[in-house]
């Protein structure tokens, strides 16, 4: 979590918002719930973007 902290720190990424990337990439679960934006610059496994839900957030 510290690693994306830091590859992350311009959003910037918290140990909430590390926590989620890590355990999505552990449990290789590419859809995730958040209500923060920033998401759409994360990265899954460091190349392909979330699944975001609700997906009105995503794209706004």
């Amino acid at each position: 979590m510290q690693a994306l902290m830091e590859q992350y720190r311009d959003l910037p990424m918290d140990l909430a918002d590390a926590s989620l990337v890590a355990a999505a990439e552990a449990l290789n679960q590419k859809r995730i719930f958040t209500l923060d934006r920033d998401f759409k610059i994360c990265r899954f496994k460091g190349n392909q973007p979330f699944d975001i839900v609700p997906q009105v957030f995503a794209n706004g």
